[in-house]
């Protein structure tokens, strides 16, 4: 008869056709369909493990056909949340369970309005957003202030994108709206002609603008362009309008520009028309946010009413007669009064500790966002709805916006929670009609479906496909190792496990994923396969092709794991992020997964039909490479059985102190050698030799070995390995 080492190497050296030949067959077939076609369809444990179909057809996949019986036992196996260790399914020695735990999601993934690797991003730009206004405030005025002096003609100044924005930002005029042959006239016009065009337009803003600049009628220069005056007061204006938060610099620019500005101030209406001069006055005699601005009006012009709410230092610092109006030959205010207004405002201006409020701010949309469950709750989740919050902390939605750069003035209320209610993938949703690519990211910055709820995040890999990929890929890394040398690479490992989750969850094509080696590297090594073996075209190749199709590219290669780490990722055949290979309960890459196994499993029994050490050998081949230790051999049938057969060893050894056992695993066996496959090929050509000198070339008395209807390891044995594993 042929001998055990032939007959394994005719189906291991054909393995994929041996495989196809299996899936094909009619029953595997049928199941198979059955399973791909029903799996999604399932919501729950319950409805899972009624379906016998369903339920079998996993139990086989993945080693447990011997519990299919034990229900309530696989119950809380499938309900076990592999994040906590203690959870049932991490407490069992056999990694089977665990193993069949990860392949189903019935635990669930989290709606969240934002993952934490969102929410650092989010809240990292936020941070930094003060940091880059300052710079950005400061790198502006550097270049005006070097500039400005030399522009000859008003047609130099609005022929300069960067000096007539920060001419028009400076007095709080639109960038995009205001016309450059408007601004022409204005700057052209003669302010000391009451009929010119600027005094016409009755708005003394344009009259303010006009006088910064010295331009003749014609649109020539009257040497300097402009004082030093008015150049402080263009500076200071700037500054004052491109700053979102209280600093020392932004208080002097209010002081430069009330010095400059009150000098010129002739009625009360003009002073409220002026709102930093409003600003300034409100600070300087503290008045609160609550209080309205008639307040300053009324206390300038009379001083019995300015007394009685409290603001008769207002009063008296300036010169204002009853009607609002100045006497002939008087001032707003003399240089006393300036000084003293300039002193209380000075007194008031509380400059932010940036550090401090920003900590806050972030500290307290941590808090609230973590409650946050509807796009409701995130626009009205603010500081104060709660008595303990800072009333200073901003709104989640005024944060969020300027993280993207977003001002306060571009974007209301309104505009965000239909930015927010937006589909992505729609490119006629309302957030894709914007066309800007801030409110594009901003949007993907959150996680709410179109009922305005929280939903799960659509990631490139879902977490807990993430959670399976970096878990076997540490395995893999300290597999065999210990002390130092097991440290170090636990924390190498664990580096690149931060890397991949944190990047899974920011990109958004398969190119960016295979672009970049560290997530390649990590991905095919989860699998148990060494980068240097693929190259990149093929990778493309694969990531291209369609897992579902059993004619594609990447189901005609001669290893499967490639099929499951492409059904893995959330893409469609285009390499775009597509919901539709979400799946439910299951992942498309762990029903990939599961198929694959049920081929294999059924392979290995055919076989062991004919001859149980062809199963063995086939199944050792299978495992080795997971093998981590004496006691996976030890713990495991099968294993058991091809090691003392291997050997030539008693099934008596199982009676022996458990630890002696496992010195004489490690004795016989290099555990480092499982995951050389040459090394592997050697122990399945002693363990056939060994096995047909023990049984001939017939089938052995323990033909039943892997259906759990034999037992070659002692109780003893397998609690003690139990308890050694879990410990």
């Amino acid at each position: 008869m042929v001998s055990t080492y032939l007959s394994y190497l005719s189906v291991a050296n054909n393995l994929n056709k041996s495989l196809s030949a299996v899936a094909s067959k009619g029953a595997v077939a049928s199941d198979t369909t059955y399973y791909k076609e029903n799996i999604g369809k399932v919501t729950t444990v319950d409805e899972f493990m009624d379906d016998y179909r369903l339920y079998s057809y996993a139990m086989k996949a993945y080693g447990l056909e011997d519990m299919t019986y034990a229900k309530a036992f696989m119950k809380k196996v499938l309900e076990s949340d592999l994040s906590d260790s203690s959870s049932f399914a991490n407490t069992l020695s056999d990694d089977r369970y665990s193993q069949f735990a990860s392949a189903f999601k019935f635990v669930g993934e989290d709606a969240t309005a934002q993952t934490s690797v969102q929410q650092s991003s989010l809240l990292a730009e936020y941070e930094s957003s003060f940091d880059e206004e300052s710079d950005s405030i400061t790198e502006a005025t550097d270049y005006y202030d070097s500039s400005i002096n030399d522009v000859t003609s008003v047609d130099d100044l609005l022929g300069s994108t960067k000096l007539r924005n920060y001419v028009l930002e400076a007095f709080g005029l639109s960038t995009d709206y205001t016309s450059t042959s408007f601004l022409r006239d204005v700057l052209t016009s003669d302010v000391d002609d009451p009929d010119s065009y600027v005094n016409q337009l009755g708005d003394d803003a344009y009259v303010n603008l006009a006088k910064a600049f010295n331009f003749n009628t014609d649109g020539s220069v009257s040497d300097p362009l402009q004082s030093d005056d008015q150049k402080s007061l263009v500076e200071s204006m700037y500054a004052i309008s491109s700053s979102t938060f209280a600093s020392s610099s932004v208080g002097e620019s209010y002081t430069t520009y009330f010095q400059e500005r009150i000098g010129s101030i002739t009625s009360v209406d003009q002073l409220m028309a002026d709102d930093k001069l409003v600003t300034y006055l409100r600070t300087a005699y503290g008045l609160a946010d609550s209080d309205p601005d008639n307040y300053i009006s009324a206390s300038l012009k009379s001083s019995s009413l300015a007394t009685a709410i409290g603001l008769g230092d207002l009063h008296d610092a300036f010169n204002f007669d009853s009607d609002g109006a100045l006497a002939d030959g008087t001032t707003a205010q003399t240089s006393d009064q300036t000084t003293a207004t300039t002193t209380a405002f000075t007194d008031n201006y509380n400059v932010s500790d940036v550090d401090t409020w920003i900590e806050a701010s972030v500290a307290n949309y941590q808090t609230r966002l973590a409650s946050v469950t509807s796009i409701e709750d995130f626009l009205t989740s603010n500081a104060d709805d709660d008595d303990d919050s800072n009333d200073d902390d901003a709104e989640l939605w005024q944060m969020a916006a300027r993280s993207f750069g977003i001002g306060s003035s571009e974007i209301t209320k309104s505009q965000f929670r239909k930015i927010l209610e937006s589909d992505p993938s729609d490119p006629n949703s309302y957030v894709n009609q914007l066309n800007d690519d801030r409110f594009t990211a901003l949007r993907d910055a959150y996680n709410f479906g179109s009922d305005g709820k929280t939903s799960v995040p659509l990631l490139a890999m879902s977490q807990s496909v993430i959670d399976d990929f970096v878990a076997d890929y540490k395995q893999n890394k300290i597999r065999h190792l210990s002390g130092t040398d097991k440290t170090e690479a636990s924390t190498a490992a664990d580096t690149e496990m931060s890397y991949f989750a944190t990047q899974m969850a920011t990109l958004k094509t398969a190119s960016d994923v295979l672009a970049d080696d560290r997530l390649v590297n990590l991905m095919l090594e989860a699998k148990g396969i060494d980068p240097a073996d693929v190259t990149d075209t093929e990778l493309k190749k694969m990531f291209a092709s369609d897992p579902d199709d059993p004619d594609s590219y990447v189901n005609g290669l001669s290893d499967n794991r490639f099929a499951e780490i492409v059904g893995s990722f959330n893409f469609d055949t285009e390499g775009n992020l597509s919901s539709d290979a979400e799946g439910t309960v299951q992942q498309r890459g762990d029903v990939i997964e599961t198929v694959n196994n049920y081929v294999r499993q059924t392979l290995e029994s055919d076989q062991g039909d004919s001859n149980t050490g062809v199963r063995l050998a086939l199944y050792f081949e299978r495992m080795a490479p997971s093998v981590s230790s004496a006691y996976d051999i030890l713990g495991d049938d099968a294993l058991f059985e091809f090691f003392t057969t291997s050997f030539g060893l008693s099934s008596y050894v199982s009676n022996m102190d458990v630890e002696k056992q496992a010195e004489m695993v490690t004795n016989f066996i290099d555990l480092d050698d499982l995951s050389d496959p040459d090394k592997v090929t050697d122990l399945i050509k002693r363990f056939t030799a060994m096995y047909d000198t023990s049984n001939g070339t017939t089938t052995s008395s323990a033909a039943t070995i892997l259906s759990g209807s034999s037992t070659t390891i002692s109780a003893d044995t397998l609690l003690a390995v139990a308890q050694l594993k879990s410990g």
